[in-house]
């Protein structure tokens, strides 16, 4: 069905449609898949919280931030194709994600502890914000997921991911995209069209979800659909992190 092409390649709609025929007794509800993306916010919060406190009593995190994106990009795909392994993945994927952000503030806010004080609270602050900007938005109807936004939507997301991916390559044969991590204007205005980019997947997320409810999919969907939100709210995070870092870099 159209309404269900969505930006959020975890959140397709072949992978809704695909559940239908499958048991009927218990449904996704939005209420349930609310508490389990608290439930997961919960897990990045805890594990974020522990790899920021080893950070600052002088342990290299490096490792385990590398492990965790290895291991949450794999987890990840593993749930992308098989959602119905949601419920046992998602919360390992939460935990190894809160290493990853734990670490990356971690990171952020002792580079620019003098520049930048309180960067990392800044970018919660934002992230925050936004989703709930983002969902009054899309509840009182101001802006609607309709095919062609999907369209344009999917397009911006896939663009900026490959974009990224040919960075990474460069980067590996010694060819660095200079503004990717410098606060040029050139820099701060990509790093401000990601985030608006980010954001407005929010409205994609929600549309998903919510159709996903209506259309009766199966109760394991929840835990689908609250790693879906949360890759994007994470997403969201640490662009406008790169984003805040970027403009205090030019004062």
């Amino acid at each position: 069905m159209a309404i269900f092409k969505s930006g959020n390649p975890t959140l397709g709609s072949n992978r809704f449609e695909a559940t239908l025929a499958g048991d009927r007794s218990t449904v996704m509800t939005e209420r349930g898949t609310l508490n389990k993306f608290f439930f997961l916010f919960f897990m990045v919060m805890a594990s974020a919280v522990f790899t920021w406190g080893a950070f600052y009593q002088g342990v290299n995190v490096m490792a385990w931030m590398m492990g965790a994106a290895i291991g949450g990009l794999i987890l990840a795909l593993v749930i992308s194709f098989k959602p119905n392994l949601a419920p046992y993945l998602a919360p390992p994927y939460g935990l190894l994600q809160g290493v990853f952000v734990g670490g990356i503030s971690a990171y952020f806010n002792y580079s620019f502890a003098e520049t930048a004080p309180g960067i990392v609270m800044q970018a919660v602050a934002l992230t925050f914000g936004t989703v709930i900007a983002m969902y009054a938005l899309y509840r009182t109807g101001v802006i609607k997921a309709t095919q062609r936004f999907k369209s344009v939507m999917f397009v911006a997301i896939a663009g900026i991911g490959i974009f990224y991916l040919i960075a990474m390559v460069c980067r590996m044969f010694g060819i660095d995209i200079a503004f990717l991590h410098e606060g040029s204007l050139l820099g701060i205005g990509f790093s401000l069209v990601v985030v608006v980019v980010a954001a407005l997947s929010l409205i994609l997320d929600f549309d998903m979800i919510e159709n996903g409810v209506a259309m009766g999919a199966p109760k394991y969907m929840e835990w689908y659909g609250a790693f879906g939100l949360l890759v994007t709210i994470v997403w969201l995070y640490i662009e406008i992190l790169k984003l805040l870092s970027k403009i205090s870099s030019r004062d």
